[in-house]
């Protein structure tokens, strides 16, 4: 299998609902779908969401960073996989998520090449995950409203969106928390709105309300380290860093000064699949279990996190991967199959995707 041609489209695909965390509004997904071409006739597909406020990659410095890289893979085989590697991480630094779609590409192509599921090319097993849903920052009566419209599609944990004002933040929680049932599990994420000394102040509100969430995710700048240890001494409610981790570096920080509890894994922020594996592992060694993310993105990537969470799914432990279920419709033909929390991979070949209408 040698690698004869890489070309690139853009997926635009509908939303519910407008997705608006502190840092952005998105009304409409637009990602750059990867595709590889080899000389037998095997395809492997790629995806990359450009999110310039997090990775600071948009769809042209993703395809640029794609053209620089794709002379040193073409006319490769698949089976100099760990060269191919290289290659992807080597001729650039950071572009995360140019360089996640390329791998997830590459993975796809050398699962198929195995003629197994990439989950089962991980060596993992698990087939059936469920995943949490987002609920968009916004007005308290729209909040209560899409929780409970959650609820009813049948998701049991929710992941509440906050971090642009604090005191409206503490209505917010304590609103939805008080119009859903006990059994619904909440995920709180301030997408670094917050200060350290406001996060303790919050979370202490809520808490003596009786309000203990799952976790408050990333409350404070991705580079405020001390602000994250400061919050885990202070408070009840776990700590999950998000923006905070791009690399294994990143994450050995925060885990060496106990600064958190929980590690997110994004795909587009560790470069692909090769990271992802080695941050599981590494949390796994400091006894710390970890949430598989991901950005607005489309079912090519969210599939290839899925995998990731099959192979590692003794410390991946939580599933944000709901990007699917918030699009209207999608061009993806594939037999992952996707009904709202749940998630259930196929036994299909490569990510399980076999095409994608109109591009």
């Amino acid at each position: 299998m040698k690698i004869s041609r890489i070309r690139t489209d853009l997926l635009k695909a509908p939303l519910k609902n407008p997705f608006v965390t502190s840092l952005r509004r998105v009304d409409v997904l637009e990602d750059l779908v990867v595709i590889i071409e080899c000389d037998d006739g095997s395809v492997g597909y790629g995806e990359g969401a450009p999110t310039p406020v997090i990775t600071g990659e948009t769809i042209g410095s993703i395809e640029a960073a794609l053209a620089l890289i794709e002379p040193f893979l073409i006319g490769m085989e698949i089976e100099d996989f760990d060269t191919l590697l290289g290659h992807v991480h080597s001729h650039i630094i950071k572009n995360t998520t140019a360089k996640s779609a390329l791998e997830i590409a590459l993975y796809d192509l050398r699962a198929k090449s195995f003629s197994l599921p990439l989950y089962a090319m991980l060596g993992g097993e698990k087939r059936e995950f469920e995943t949490d849903i987002t609920i968009s920052m916004g007005e308290i009566d729209k909040m209560i409203a899409n929780s409970l419209n959650a609820v009813s599609l049948g998701y049991s944990t929710l992941k509440i969106k906050i971090g642009d004002d604090p005191q409206k933040d503490i209505e917010r929680i304590i609103a939805i928390h008080e119009a859903l049932d006990d059994s619904i599990q909440l995920r709180l994420d301030a997408n670094q709105g917050w200060t350290a000394e406001q996060s303790v102040e919050l979370l202490h509100g809520i808490e003596k309300r009786g309000i203990i969430t799952e976790f408050i995710e990333q409350p404070v700048a991705a580079d405020d380290i001390e602000g994250l240890k400061y919050i885990k001494e202070r408070v009840e409610t776990p700590l999950l860093a998000d923006e905070s981790i791009f690399s294994l570096k990143d994450a050995r920080r925060l885990l060496e000064l106990e600064a958190i509890d929980y590690v997110n894994i994004k795909l587009a922020k560790t470069g692909g699949i090769t990271q992802a594996l080695a941050l599981a592992d590494l949390s796994k060694e400091f006894g710390v279990q970890c949430m598989i993310g991901c950005m607005l993105e489309g079912p090519i990537s969210v599939t290839a996190g899925v995998h990731v969470a099959s192979a590692k799914a003794d410390v991946i432990t939580m599933l944000d991967l709901d990007a699917v279920s918030l699009l209207v419709s999608h061009p993806v033909e594939t037999t992952v199959h996707y009904n709202e929390s749940r998630i259930m991979l196929s036994e299909d070949v490569g990510l399980g995707i076999s095409g994608i209408k109109d591009l």
